[in-house]
Protein backbone atom coordinates (compact mmCIF):
# COMPACT_ATOMS: atom_id res chain seq x y z
CA UNK A 1 0.00 0.00 0.00
CA UNK A 2 1.46 3.37 -1.03
CA UNK A 3 2.08 6.19 1.43
CA UNK A 4 -0.55 8.30 -0.43
CA UNK A 5 -3.18 5.60 0.12
CA UNK A 6 -2.30 5.28 3.82
CA UNK A 7 -2.49 9.08 4.18
CA UNK A 8 -5.87 9.12 2.43
CA UNK A 9 -7.19 6.40 4.74
CA UNK A 10 -6.07 8.43 7.74
CA UNK A 11 -7.88 11.47 6.33
CA UNK A 12 -10.95 9.36 5.72
CA UNK A 13 -11.08 8.12 9.30
CA UNK A 14 -9.86 11.26 11.09
CA UNK A 15 -13.20 13.15 11.18
CA UNK A 16 -14.91 10.20 12.83
CA UNK A 17 -12.41 10.10 15.68
CA UNK A 18 -12.94 13.70 16.80
CA UNK A 19 -15.72 12.89 19.24
CA UNK A 20 -14.25 9.57 20.24
CA UNK A 21 -12.47 10.07 23.54
CA UNK A 22 -11.85 6.39 24.16
CA UNK A 23 -10.00 3.84 22.04
CA UNK A 24 -13.25 1.90 21.62
CA UNK A 25 -15.02 5.07 20.45
CA UNK A 26 -12.24 5.71 17.94
CA UNK A 27 -12.52 2.15 16.62
CA UNK A 28 -16.28 2.44 16.28
CA UNK A 29 -15.87 5.76 14.42
CA UNK A 30 -13.23 4.32 12.12
CA UNK A 31 -15.38 1.27 11.51
CA UNK A 32 -18.36 3.45 10.60
CA UNK A 33 -16.21 5.42 8.14
CA UNK A 34 -14.87 2.24 6.57
CA UNK A 35 -18.38 0.81 6.34
CA UNK A 36 -19.70 3.94 4.64
CA UNK A 37 -16.78 4.06 2.19
CA UNK A 38 -17.09 0.36 1.37
CA UNK A 39 -20.80 0.82 0.55
CA UNK A 40 -20.08 3.43 -2.11
CA UNK A 41 -19.69 2.32 -5.71
CA UNK A 42 -15.91 2.95 -5.46
CA UNK A 43 -15.30 0.74 -2.42
CA UNK A 44 -12.83 1.50 0.36
CA UNK A 45 -9.67 1.57 -1.76
CA UNK A 46 -11.28 3.66 -4.53
CA UNK A 47 -12.65 6.11 -1.97
CA UNK A 48 -9.22 6.40 -0.34
CA UNK A 49 -7.57 7.10 -3.71
CA UNK A 50 -10.15 9.77 -4.49
CA UNK A 51 -9.59 11.40 -1.09
CA UNK A 52 -5.85 11.45 -1.83
CA UNK A 53 -6.51 13.13 -5.20
CA UNK A 54 -8.91 15.61 -3.59
CA UNK A 55 -6.31 16.49 -0.97
CA UNK A 56 -3.49 16.83 -3.51
CA UNK A 57 -5.52 19.09 -5.84
CA UNK A 58 -6.64 21.28 -2.94
CA UNK A 59 -2.99 21.53 -1.86
CA UNK A 60 -1.98 22.73 -5.34
CA UNK A 61 -4.85 25.25 -5.43
CA UNK A 62 -3.99 26.57 -1.95
CA UNK A 63 -0.26 26.85 -2.74
CA UNK A 64 -0.98 28.66 -6.00
CA UNK A 65 -3.50 31.20 -4.75
CA UNK A 66 -5.63 31.25 -1.59
CA UNK A 67 -8.41 33.13 -3.42
CA UNK A 68 -8.47 30.48 -6.15
CA UNK A 69 -8.60 27.75 -3.50
CA UNK A 70 -11.60 29.48 -1.88
CA UNK A 71 -13.41 30.05 -5.21
CA UNK A 72 -13.14 26.55 -6.67
CA UNK A 73 -15.48 23.71 -5.75
CA UNK A 74 -14.02 20.24 -6.20
CA UNK A 75 -15.49 16.74 -6.53
CA UNK A 76 -13.49 13.58 -7.26
CA UNK A 77 -14.86 10.19 -8.24
CA UNK A 78 -12.84 7.30 -9.66
CA UNK A 79 -10.08 9.62 -10.85
CA UNK A 80 -12.57 11.98 -12.53
CA UNK A 81 -12.40 15.58 -11.27
CA UNK A 82 -15.23 18.11 -11.46
CA UNK A 83 -14.27 21.76 -10.93
CA UNK A 84 -17.06 24.23 -10.13
CA UNK A 85 -17.33 27.70 -8.64
CA UNK A 86 -16.79 31.14 -10.06
CA UNK A 87 -13.68 33.24 -10.67
CA UNK A 88 -13.07 36.79 -11.90
CA UNK A 89 -10.58 36.05 -14.68
CA UNK A 90 -10.52 33.41 -17.45
CA UNK A 91 -6.86 32.76 -16.56
CA UNK A 92 -7.97 31.59 -13.09
CA UNK A 93 -10.31 29.06 -14.70
CA UNK A 94 -7.46 27.71 -16.84
CA UNK A 95 -5.04 27.67 -13.89
CA UNK A 96 -7.44 25.62 -11.76
CA UNK A 97 -7.71 22.98 -14.49
CA UNK A 98 -3.93 22.92 -14.94
CA UNK A 99 -3.43 22.38 -11.22
CA UNK A 100 -6.01 19.59 -11.15
CA UNK A 101 -4.15 17.76 -13.93
CA UNK A 102 -0.93 17.93 -11.86
CA UNK A 103 -2.29 15.42 -9.33
CA UNK A 104 -1.06 11.89 -9.93
CA UNK A 105 -3.89 9.57 -10.96
CA UNK A 106 -6.30 12.11 -12.49
CA UNK A 107 -8.04 10.52 -15.48
CA UNK A 108 -10.37 13.36 -16.48
CA UNK A 109 -10.92 17.01 -15.53
CA UNK A 110 -14.34 18.56 -16.14
CA UNK A 111 -14.04 22.33 -15.85
CA UNK A 112 -17.39 23.96 -15.03
CA UNK A 113 -15.89 27.01 -13.32
CA UNK A 114 -17.86 30.12 -14.25
CA UNK A 115 -16.02 33.34 -15.03
CA UNK A 116 -17.23 36.54 -13.30
CA UNK A 117 -19.29 35.93 -10.25
CA UNK A 118 -22.38 38.09 -10.51
CA UNK A 119 -23.98 36.50 -7.49
CA UNK A 120 -24.73 38.31 -4.28
CA UNK A 121 -25.30 36.99 -0.77
CA UNK A 122 -28.91 36.07 -1.59
CA UNK A 123 -27.77 33.97 -4.58
CA UNK A 124 -25.19 32.20 -2.44
CA UNK A 125 -27.83 31.50 0.21
CA UNK A 126 -30.14 30.09 -2.48
CA UNK A 127 -27.34 27.86 -3.78
CA UNK A 128 -26.78 26.51 -0.27
CA UNK A 129 -30.53 25.98 0.15
CA UNK A 130 -30.71 24.09 -3.18
CA UNK A 131 -27.80 21.82 -2.23
CA UNK A 132 -29.25 21.07 1.20
CA UNK A 133 -32.71 20.31 -0.18
CA UNK A 134 -31.37 18.10 -2.97
CA UNK A 135 -29.04 16.15 -0.68
CA UNK A 136 -31.98 15.50 1.68
CA UNK A 137 -34.20 14.34 -1.19
CA UNK A 138 -31.53 11.92 -2.41
CA UNK A 139 -30.86 10.64 1.10
CA UNK A 140 -34.51 9.86 1.81
CA UNK A 141 -35.35 8.41 -1.60
CA UNK A 142 -35.11 4.64 -1.13
CA UNK A 143 -34.57 4.10 -4.87
CA UNK A 144 -31.35 6.18 -4.85
CA UNK A 145 -27.97 5.29 -3.36
CA UNK A 146 -27.19 8.86 -2.31
CA UNK A 147 -23.66 8.00 -1.15
CA UNK A 148 -22.62 7.76 -4.81
CA UNK A 149 -23.39 11.41 -5.63
CA UNK A 150 -21.75 14.79 -5.13
CA UNK A 151 -23.80 17.96 -5.55
CA UNK A 152 -22.52 21.48 -6.16
CA UNK A 153 -24.60 24.55 -6.99
CA UNK A 154 -23.29 27.78 -8.52
CA UNK A 155 -25.63 30.66 -9.37
CA UNK A 156 -28.65 28.34 -9.58
CA UNK A 157 -26.91 25.75 -11.75
CA UNK A 158 -26.82 22.33 -10.10
CA UNK A 159 -23.88 20.07 -10.95
CA UNK A 160 -24.42 16.38 -10.23
CA UNK A 161 -21.40 14.08 -10.19
CA UNK A 162 -21.19 10.39 -9.39
CA UNK A 163 -22.30 6.90 -10.41
CA UNK A 164 -25.90 5.73 -10.88
CA UNK A 165 -26.93 2.10 -10.47
CA UNK A 166 -29.05 2.37 -13.65
CA UNK A 167 -30.71 4.91 -15.96
CA UNK A 168 -33.86 5.01 -13.80
CA UNK A 169 -31.85 6.07 -10.73
CA UNK A 170 -30.02 8.72 -12.76
CA UNK A 171 -33.33 10.12 -14.01
CA UNK A 172 -34.74 10.24 -10.46
CA UNK A 173 -31.72 12.23 -9.26
CA UNK A 174 -31.95 14.72 -12.14
CA UNK A 175 -35.72 15.11 -11.65
CA UNK A 176 -35.28 15.81 -7.94
CA UNK A 177 -32.88 18.62 -8.89
CA UNK A 178 -35.10 20.05 -11.61
CA UNK A 179 -38.12 20.20 -9.32
CA UNK A 180 -36.49 22.43 -6.71
CA UNK A 181 -37.23 26.14 -6.48
CA UNK A 182 -34.52 28.53 -7.74
CA UNK A 183 -32.84 25.89 -9.95
CA UNK A 184 -32.00 27.46 -13.32
CA UNK A 185 -30.14 24.56 -14.89
CA UNK A 186 -29.07 20.99 -14.09
CA UNK A 187 -25.77 19.65 -15.43
CA UNK A 188 -25.18 15.94 -14.90
CA UNK A 189 -21.80 14.24 -15.07
CA UNK A 190 -23.21 11.02 -13.70
CA UNK A 191 -21.98 7.73 -15.12
CA UNK A 192 -24.34 4.78 -15.20
CA UNK A 193 -22.80 1.63 -13.75
CA UNK A 194 -21.82 -0.84 -16.45
CA UNK A 195 -22.11 1.71 -19.27
CA UNK A 196 -18.98 2.52 -21.22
Amino acid sequence: MSHRLVFALLLLFAPFGIGACTPIGALVGAGAAAGTASQSERGLEGTAKDIALYTEINHYLFQSNVDLFAAVGLSVESGRVLLTGSVEKPDDRIEAARLAWKADGVREVINEIQVVDNSDIIDKARDTWIETQLEAKLLFDGAIQSINYSIDTVNGTVYIFGTAQDNAEHLRVVNHARNLNYVRNVVSYVRVRGAS
